[in-house]
């Protein structure tokens, strides 16, 4: 009997809550109804003496006017509203003007949509001001009592008073058998590259000292630079241009770009431009493994190269001493620039793409301001400056002999000392400030040295754009963003915020710019035997011009009779219609 009750037992489903019915709600209505009347009754017997109780809407509205959860009305916020933002800050991060061309429209339409965009861009330069205070970095520099000279400090002396992390930047890599050496870091400071003029190449990850890949090609190196991410680096050597990988593997080799002195990779646009001793400048995109455009310079050896971070433009010197800047949308200089009156040595362009320094055989240390062409400031020194480079902040260093300078505040105001000085055993090659780093690398025919040089740096830096704590999964995704927003290499000019412009000229004036611009660039050959005389001259310039206007007309009418074709061809085609018409209904 007891197992045949367990069996019953366990035999009996188990009673679960019935689910709710959609037409369950209304019963439930009718009950809540007197619940609320009665509830109203019970407010209305006790009174309006008493406050009512806050809730959490009215909370929130009161934050909303800048009080608490428990403030009354009599306390309010002194300060109410948004904190306010100041004009130089906001300066800063404003990138547009107000659109000054007036658009005419039937319809509000076009005018709401512009006012709308340049709310948001005002917006968005107001709370990228804000953001500031989230910066917890500040960037320093050396200050010096009134009988203190900071041109004195040596490094022993900053590397003793500075922290343990920031010491160990300071160091010597000794490679006096391969000299001399050329580097360069990547965009993010925290790979570097170095290659000796004998054949040695080696790529470390300089902040933790571990080697990446050291080889020896068995021929002389001119220039190396990395490539758009720290897994590939091209190495121009004796004949040809070479692309290795992080593990010292050979990945191309480039035969059209041969006899290569300089490099410049231009990370926006991912082209590699590189001058040769032939006077050719040449880019290859490194997306599509092809070679762009080659363009013969025709000013001889070209061994002074650099780039415009700003607008992605070419600075080249030459022994003229004149600078000319390039661009591989045009077979003639964007810009050209009488620099000094010997051969230019080195040039640097600072990353807002403002000033530019230059540097000549005649000991003089120019400063250009790049939008007007003209030298801000002169500086005579001691001996040429061989190398130049701009820093993140507007240190410039330069490499006198053995020497290394770095001037503050150089290209704004007059500078009469240097800021600091750095003494080598033989000559220097190659300068270049790492990124976000207060590190100055200096290649010479020693090998490398990492000075310490306070305040050269950004102090903080946006992890979207160089991050240089990055994982691989980052820089994977990283490198796809850059192929997907690659910029055209149409693009590059000396104003890149001509691209957005609209063109107002009409017809007429358009057609009266091509007609002058033809009667300038024909200039009639000189012939013999009396043929070149000014009457001569004369007709056979209004010949061409008038060859021009025929060419305008044909094309014209071929466009109108072009035109009336189409038109009578859409005509037969709607009187006669298709051939499937036959098939359709008629109604009589």
């Amino acid at each position: 009997m007891a197992d045949d009750e367990d069996i019953s037992k366990v035999g009996k489903p188990k009673r679960t809550k019935k689910a709710p019915r959609y037409f369950d709600d209304a019963h439930k209505n009718e009950e809540t109804k007197g619940e609320v009347s009665e509830k109203k009754q019970e407010h209305k017997e006790k009174g309006s003496g008493k406050k009512r109780a806050s809730t959490v809407e009215d909370d929130r509205v009161g934050r909303k006017h800048g009080k608490d959860a428990g403030d009354s009305d009599e306390d309010k916020d002194p300060f109410p509203g948004e904190a306010p933002v100041k004009e130089e800050v906001l300066a800063r991060y404003r990138r547009i003007q107000g659109n000054k061309v007036k658009v005419r429209a039937r319809t509000a339409g076009p005018k709401l949509e512009r006012k709308t965009m340049e709310t948001k861009f005002h917006m968005a330069a107001k709370q990228a001001a804000r953001s500031e205070l989230l910066l917890g970095e500040e960037r320093g520099y050396l200050e010096a009592s009134d009988d203190e000279d900071t041109s004195q400090l040596s490094q022993r002396d900053i590397a003793d008073a500075v922290d343990i992390s920031a010491a160990q930047k300071h160091f010597d890599l000794k490679l006096d058998k391969f000299g001399p050496y050329r580097m360069n870091y990547t965009r993010n400071g925290r790979f570097l590259v170095i290659a000796g003029k004998r054949g040695h190449v080696a790529a470390m990850d300089w902040m933790s000292k571990k080697l990446l890949c050291e080889i020896n090609v068995m021929e002389s190196v001119h220039d190396v630079k990395w490539l758009h991410v720290e897994t590939m680096f091209a190495v121009a050597q004796h004949r040809w241009t070479y692309i290795y990988d992080q593990q010292g593997v050979e990945l191309h080799c480039l035969k059209k770009f041969n006899n290569v002195l300089k490099m410049e990779f231009l990370p926006y646009h991912f082209l590699l431009a590189t001058a040769s001793s032939t006077g050719f400048l040449q880019y290859l995109d490194v997306s599509l493994g092809k070679e762009i455009v080659a363009t013969n310079v025709k000013q001889g050896c070209l061994n002074v190269m650099t780039q415009n971070p700003q607008n992605a433009v070419i600075h080249l010197g030459h022994a003229n001493g004149t600078v000319t800047m390039w661009s591989p949308n045009v077979k003639e200089p964007l810009a050209k620039l009488l620099s000094h009156v010997t051969a230019v040595r080195s040039i640097a362009v600072d990353k807002t793409g403002t000033y530019m320094a230059t540097s000549g055989q005649d000991r003089y240390l120019k400063i250009f301001d790049i939008r007007a062409l003209k030298p801000l400031q002169v500086y005579r020194l001691s001996a040429g400056a061989g190398q130049l480079a701009f820093s993140q902040t507007g240190l410039v260093a330069g490499a006198l002999g053995n020497v290394v300078e770095v001037y503050k505040d150089c290209c704004t105001s007059v500078t009469e000392k240097p800021y600091l000085t750095h003494s080598l055993r033989n000559g220097i090659s190659s300068l270049q400030f790492c990124p976000y780093e207060d590190v100055l690398g200096v290649g010479h025919q020693d090998g490398f040295t990492s000075l310490l040089i306070p305040g050269a740096g950004e102090a903080n830096f946006d992890a979207f754009e160089n991050n240089p704590y990055q994982t691989k999964k980052q820089r994977r995704d990283y490198e796809v963003k850059m192929l997907l927003e690659k910029i055209q290499p149409e693009m590059i000019a000396l104003d890149p915020g001509g691209v957005g412009q609209v063109s107002q000229l009409t017809a007429q004036e358009v057609e009266k710019r091509e007609q002058e611009v033809i009667q300038k660039k024909f200039q009639p050959a000189k012939k013999k035997k009396g043929r070149s005389k000014s009457l001569k001259t004369v007709q056979r310039t209004k010949g061409v011009e008038e060859e021009w206007r025929r060419m305008k007309v044909r094309q014209k009418m071929r466009d109108a009779e072009e035109e009336r074709k189409k038109q009578q061809k859409d005509g037969k085609k709607e009187k006669w219609g298709t051939t499937l018409d036959r098939f359709q209904r008629k109604d009589h």
